[in-house]
């Protein structure tokens, strides 16, 4: 081909594959941010707080605390243990004194080896309890030993009013986990002793009422005087005690037969002390109670366990003083 021609050709061969060329972009610069971007900071775990302890005051003024509401239970005294069935935590009970024969559910549970005069450590301790409640027989002596093997112990101080009882089994609710329960129970009961109290408070003619509690001795029988639940019961419901003596103590049969009981209640009866018998005493057929065939054979469980059953016998008591108001 002519040179002349050759060139033409090659400058047009060289526009055309220009035109189809993919044209090279270049990168858009992305403008630098006024502003510092947001930065989110890590937050550490939220640790819930420690529950604080549960605190209370024991009948000997002591500090007792609990880290939770106890759920394995020995209960050292018949009072204590109906007082934990009253309020619901029968099922935490896991062990109990062998006098502790109320409800019937007791039945089920260990009883302890000894807790009378002595309470037998091993067997508390072998029972890991959480909570042991105790009552006045056991003394500070007994207490400190169980603390010292690792036990914490409640003591339920005796009653000395019903507004007593109604706060001890709160407490016992509080230690339980019970709390609603025991406050239900408490007004159920403070309801009943209204009841008794509306009707006797303007009683004027009161009789005199002798409790037996313990008539071994015939001749000396253990009786209950002033400064005790069963003189407070007597009176609440509706009667006078005839003993003039303070706390429980031994009366002779000449001072009784003095004061001449109109009423005469046999705490004992449990124990095989029959009606027939109290008027065999020597002297004692003089008595207006004797006479009168007033001699009741009484439940001392009633009286004599200061738990919620108290008010059961203060509503028996008030039908025996005073009849005509119960009719």
């Amino acid at each position: 081909m002519n040179e002349k021609f050759l060139l033409p050709m090659i400058l047009a061969l060289t526009m055309l594959i220009g035109a189809f060329a993919t044209p090279t972009v270049q990168p858009t610069a992305v403008p630098a941010p006024t502003t510092a971007p947001t930065v989110v900071p890590t937050l550490a775990p939220t640790v819930a707080p420690s529950p604080a302890p549960l605190t209370f005051t024991d009948g000997l003024k002591r500090t007792v605390k609990l880290s939770k509401p106890a759920q394995r239970i020995v209960s050292l005294a018949p009072s204590t243990t109906e007082m934990l069935f009253a309020v619901g935590a029968g099922k935490q009970v896991v062990g109990r004194d062998k006098y502790s024969d109320y409800p019937s559910e007791t039945k089920s549970i260990t009883a302890l080896v000894d807790t009378f005069p002595k309470v037998n450590l091993e067997s508390v301790v072998a029972l890991k309890p959480d909570l042991v409640i105790a009552a006045s027989i056991i003394n500070q002596e007994q207490i400190k030993a169980m603390e010292d093997n690792g036990l914490t112990v409640f003591l339920v101080g005796n009653p000395k009013t019903f507004d007593d009882l109604y706060q001890t089994l709160v407490t016992v609710g509080q230690l339980t986990g019970h709390e609603a329960e025991a406050k239900k129970l408490s007004d159920g009961l403070k309801e009943r002793v209204k009841a008794v109290n509306d009707k006797v408070k303007s009683v004027t003619k009161k009789p005199k009422v002798y409790y037996e509690l313990d008539a071994t001795d015939p001749l000396k029988p253990y009786t209950a005087g002033s400064d005790t639940f069963i003189d407070f019961l007597i009176v609440a419901a509706g009667g006078e005690n005839a003993v003039t003596l303070k706390n429980y103590a031994q009366i002779s049969s000449e001072e009784l037969v003095k004061q001449n009981p109109d009423i005469i209640l046999l705490g004992d009866a449990k124990f095989g002390i029959t009606i027939e018998s109290v008027g065999k005493r020597a002297g004692w057929s003089a008595i207006a109670a004797v006479k009168n065939n007033k001699v009741i054979a009484f439940d001392d469980d009633l009286a004599s366990r200061p738990g919620p059953r108290l008010v059961d016998g203060l509503e028996i008591m008030a039908k025996v003083f005073q009849p005509e108001l119960f009719k």
